[in-house]
C-alpha cells in the first residue's frame, strides 16, 4: 500500500522534512532552555531553584500524559493543520512568562507546551513517514528527531548565553521568533494530509497491544541507563576526569554533536533491521558505559567513550519509533505519540537511579547505575526482537498507512 499522502518531488520531500526537524529543533531548544537559566528565573521570579525546577517536571509530564491525550483528541482532524496549530500555540505560549510575572501561569504554560510537543512529535512521525517510500521511514524519522538533538548540542547553549546577555525572558523571545519562522515554513512546505480509518478507540486496541507495550519497555530501559548517567555527567567530568570550566562544555559540545550524527545515521539501520538495531544499540551503549568507568579518569579517553555513548544511545531513537508504529499497525497514529511519553518515564527514573546513587557513593556511581540498567536493557531487547506487527492487510503497513 502507498503511504503517501500526495506525490511530492524528492525536492519538495526534503524540504518538508526540514521543516519538520526545524520545528523539533525549535521545541527541543525551548524545551531544555529553563535548566540552563534556572537559576536566573528563580531569582527575577523570586522563588527558589527547587521551586523554579518544577518547570521542568511540568514540561516533561505535559509531554507524557498530555501528548498522547491531544494526539487522541485530534487523531480524525488533517494533519498539516495539527501541526500548524500546534507550533502556533506554542509560539502564544511561549510569550505568556515573557509578558507575565506569575510563577503559577508560568508553571500551567509549560506543562501546556509539553503536551503540544507531544502532539507534534505524534503528528510530525506520521507526516514524515508518510511522505517517503517504505524502505525510506526509517531515514525520515532521523531527520525529524535530528532537529532535537541539533538543539541540545547548539541551541541550548546558544540560547544559554543568549539568556545570561539579554535576560531569560530575551532568551524566550527569541524561541518564540524561532517558532514563528517554523510555523512559516509549516505553513509552505507541509503538504495536507486528511485524518482518515478509525478513531482513537479503535485504534487503542492495538497501540496498547501487549506487543506494542514490550516495545516501549525497551524504551523505558534505554532512555533510563542513558539519564542514569548523562544527568551527572558533569560532576563525572569535574570529580573523575578532572576537567572544569571550557574543556567541560567542549566535551558536552562533542556528545552533543555525537547524538546528532547518532540520530541520523541510525535512520538508516532502522530502515534495514530496526529489532536488531536496538539489540546492538544497547550493547553499544553498555559498553561505552564500561568504557567510561574503566578509563573515565584519562581525559583523552573519556572523550572517545562520551562521543560512542552520544553515537549508540540516540541512534536507537529511530528504530524505537519505527518499532513501536509498525508493531501497532493500524493503531500506528496513536502509538506515534507512545516512545516520547516512554521516553520521559525512562528519563525520569534515570535521572533518579542515578543520583540517588551519586549521593549514596562517588561520582562515578551514576555512570556504573546507567551501566547496570544498560546491560539489563540487552536481554531486553534481544527479547522483544522477535515480536512481529499484525498479520492482517491492514495492519502490515506502519501508521502513515492508515492516516
Amino acid at each position: 500500500m502507498n503511504t503517501q499522502p500526495v506525490a511530492l518531488s524528492r525536492g519538495r520531500t526534503n524540504l518538508a522534512l526540514a521543516a519538520l526537524s526545524l520545528g523539533m529543533f525549535v521545541l527541543g531548544s525551548g524545551e531544555l532552555l529553563v535548566v540552563g537559566l534556572l537559576n536566573v528565573i528563580a531569582a527575577d521570579l523570586r522563588v527558589s531553584i527547587p521551586a523554579a525546577g518544577v518547570l521542568v517536571t511540568a514540561y516533561a509530564s505535559g509531554l507524557a500524559v498530555g501528548g498522547p491525550i491531544l494526539t487522541a483528541l485530534t487523531i480524525r482532524l488533517d494533519k498539516r493543520t495539527i501541526l500548524v496549530g500546534a507550533v502556533a500555540l506554542v509560539v502564544v505560549c511561549t510569550l505568556v512568562p515573557v509578558l507575565t510575572t506569575g510563577f503559577g501561569l508560568f508553571v500551567a504554560v509549560r506543562a501546556a507546551i509539553g503536551a503540544l510537543h507531544g502532539l507534534f512529535v505524534a503528528v510530525g512521525f506520521v507526516l514524515a513517514m508518510s511522505i517517503v517510500p517504505p524502505e525510506r521511514m526509517g531515514r525520515a524519522i532521523s531527520v525529524v528527531v535530528s532537529g532535537l538533538f541539533v538543539s541540545t548540542a547548539l541551541g541550548v547553549p546558544l540560547g544559554t548565553l543568549a539568556g545570561q546577555a539579554l535576560g531569560w525572558r530575551g532568551s524566550f523571545t527569541a524561541i518564540a521568533v524561532l517558532g514563528a519562522v517554523a510555523l512559516v515554513a509549516a505553513l509552505a512546505l507541509i503538504p495536507s494530509m486528511p485524518g482518515s480509518g478509525g478513531g482513537a478507540g479503535s485504534q487503542a486496541r492495538y497501540a496498547f497491544a501487549p506487543r506494542v507495550l514490550a516495545a516501549l519497555v525497551v524504551n523505558i530501559v534505554a532512555f533510563a541507563a542513558v539519564y542514569s548517567a548523562l544527568t551527572y555527567i558533569v560532576p563525572f567530568l569535574e570529580n573523575v576526569t578532572g576537567v572544569s570550566g571550557a574543556p567541560i562544555s567542549l566535551f558536552l559540545l562533542a556528545y552533543g554533536v555525537a547524538t546528532a550524527v547518532g540520530s541520523l545515521a541510525g535512520g538508516r539501520f532502522a530502515d534495514r533491521d530496526a529489532a536488531r538495531t536496538l539489540v546492538i544499540g544497547s550493547i553499544g551503549v553498555a559498553a561505552s558505559l564500561l568504557a567510561l568507568h574503566l578509563v573515565g579518569s584519562i581525559a583523552v579517553l573519556a572523550a572517545p567513550a562520551l562521543v560512542a555513548f552520544g553515537l549508540f544511545a540516540m541512534g536507537m531513537v529511530p528504530s524505537m519509533q519505527y518499532r513501536v508504529v509498525s508493531l501497532a499497525g493500524p493503531g500506528g497514529q496513536l502509538a506515534s505519540s507512545l516512545p516520547a511519553s516512554a521516553a520521559n518515564v525512562g528519563i525520569a527514573l534515570g535521572s533518579y537511579a542515578g543520583g540517588v546513587a551519586m549521593g549514596a557513593f562517588t561520582a562515578s556511581s551514576a555512570v556504573v547505575t546507567g551501566l547496570i540498567i544498560a546491560v539489563i536493557s540487552v536481554p531486553v531487547a534481544w527479547a522483544t526482537s522477535f515480536l512481529k506487527p499484525p498479520v492482517s492487510a491492514d495492519a502490515a503497513e506502519p501508521a502513515s498507512a492508515t492516516a
